[in-house]
């Protein structure tokens, strides 16, 4: 199957390209006066000479979700035109040890001109690059997570004639040696600015590296939980994305977290972006918002300023989905101590229009008429514009355990099932709320509705009910959903909240466990 090839995001900017460019902080992107979408094999041999690389890094992300590094030194061009051409042989039961068996184990990593970037660790001036992998026809590797997620937005293509977007909301503790001043109240740091916040200045290096690396940040804030523990203390941060196509929102969020841990290595800090890492306090999600636009890139989610039914025929697919949807985003047992009521993490399966207590929300778009920038500012003129593009829908319930390509390409088959179901628009009506469901008043409504897994036991089963609808178009091969289940199933974890409850030591020893999940 050919690279699926989604529309320009480039598109959707409405000024020219080169002012677009200009403050564009890739030093690749300055270079060579290209998006990195158009970055040729020649534009990266241009890169190395210009900017005296001495070295290649190729990575990949492996089957624990974590990116992985194979190095070059340039010995000629020669050399660099062999590598940028062929890719290298790696050793697949290691990468993927559930399914590459030692006898047969060689895969191709061939590397994706447009995710290059200078890293920003190396002493040694390095070119890094993204690779995908192909097996010994010169094939893409099919149970491969990034090649699966290809294969999801080209069926959803394919079935609506529309492309599908996204981009996450990537929360993480970090932490360091506590100090007395300016201290601030316990679960109240957000939007929280220094000197009351400790590593603000730490997350804005992180957001600069970021961007260097080709990542397109939204905004970067101190998040709600703050706490002190063992003399440490605990700052929870989020750095959020731009909309863009779905395999490029995947490459961001894994660059993103390599970015974060070395530098956060480099500082002498702590970082994690596990769901949970202690009891009543907030843990860390990766909230994934979502986009159908068309081939020209406009936005397909509203019409006149509301939510049409293209938005509510992909939340109905959400909705009959979520159960097994965790299966690809809250994989491990610390997922489930997240998701639990009151915790500002969904439990229900419903959705609705900015409500932080349900699992589909909507955020606050900017539909109205008003540019309520000039009502502010009397020197600026009223402009009318179309500002829906900007809406989108955010499933809330996936964390930093997530395998990122394989829950996004999960969302995109959810989705696309929205398409393909009889009854979308009923469904989508019938778990709507309006309300906040903890409530007291709410209890019928609460009781009503179908709930999250509440361990990885469940999630499997969940995705054992619903595997057909990722199966479908050849999107995950059955072998693909065997292993997940068969993983989360290894877990037993299906008493683990009873278990806890009994035994506090247990939950202290699995968050140990899973600290750097991810």
């Amino acid at each position: 199957m050919p690279i699926f090839a989604p529309p320009n995001s480039e598109i959707l900017k409405p000024y020219n390209m080169k002012e677009n460019l200009a403050m564009n902080m890739n030093p690749l992107v300055q270079l060579l006066k290209k998006s990195p979408k158009e970055f040729t094999k020649a534009d990266i041999i241009h890169a190395v000479e210009e900017l005296e690389i001495k070295m290649i890094n190729f990575h990949y992300v492996a089957e624990d979700g974590r990116i992985k590094t194979l190095g070059f030194i340039l010995n000629d061009k020669e050399y660099l035109m062999q590598i940028l051409s062929n890719g290298e042989r790696v050793d697949g039961s290691n990468v993927f040890p559930s399914f590459i068996q030692a006898g047969s184990s060689d895969l191709y990593v061939i590397p994706r001109f447009s995710t290059a970037f200078i890293n920003p660790f190396a002493e040694i001036p390095t070119l890094s690059l993204l690779c995908s992998y192909y097996n010994k026809d010169g094939k893409p590797l099919e149970n491969s997570p990034e090649y699966i997620l290809r294969k999801a937005c080209k069926s959803f293509t394919d079935v609506t004639g529309f492309y599908f977007q996204a981009m996450g909301e990537l929360e993480y503790y970090v932490i360091g040696d506590a100090e007395d001043l300016y201290t601030i109240p316990d679960q109240k740091g957000y939007h929280e600015s220094a000197p009351f916040t400790k590593f603000e200045a730490f997350r804005a290096e992180c957001m600069y590296n970021i961007a260097k690396a080709g990542g397109m940040i939204k905004y970067g804030h101190s998040e709600v939980g703050n706490f002190t523990m063992d003399g440490k203390i605990y700052e929870q941060n989020e750095i959020e994305f731009l909309v863009t196509d779905a395999v490029e929102a995947a490459n961001q969020l894994i660059i993103a977290k390599w970015i974060i841990r070395n530098l956060a290595y480099q500082y002498g800090l702590d970082v994690t972006f596990a769901p949970k890492i202690t009891k009543g306090k907030a843990g860390s999600g990766l909230h994934i918002h979502t986009r159908v636009v068309d081939a020209n890139g406009k936005n397909q989610y509203v019409t006149k300023g509301k939510l049409n039914s293209v938005a509510h025929t992909a939340i109905a697919g959400y909705m009959t989905c979520a159960g097994s949807l965790t299966a690809f985003g809250n994989t491990n047992p610390t997922s489930y101590f997240r998701l639990v009521p009151h915790q500002e993490a969904p439990t229900s399966i419903c959705w609705g229009d900015r409500n932080r207590s349900v699992l589909v929300r909507v955020p606050l778009g900017w539909t109205h008429k008003n540019d309520i920038v000039a009502d502010l500012n009397p020197l600026e003129k009223a402009v009318k514009e179309d500002r829906s593009q900007k809406q989108t829908v955010e499933f809330r319930c996936p964390d930093g355990s997530a395998d990122i390509y394989l829950l996004i390409a999960g969302l995109v088959c959810a989705a696309r099932h929205g398409f393909e179901m009889e009854g979308a628009l009923d469904f989508a009506k019938k778990t709507y709320v309006d309300v906040n469901i903890h409530k007291a008043e709410n209890a019928e409504l609460l009781n009503s509705l179908a709930q999250l897994p509440t361990s990885c036991w469940e999630s499997a089963d969940e995705l054992s009910r619903n595997r057909v609808i990722f199966e479908n178009h050849g999107v995950f091969n059955r072998e693909m959903i065997d292993d997940i289940v068969k993983r989360l199933k290894s877990f037993k974890d299906q008493n683990i909240r009873k278990e806890i409850e009994k035994k506090p030591e247990v939950m202290d020893q699995l968050v140990h466990d899973y600290f750097y999940c991810g």
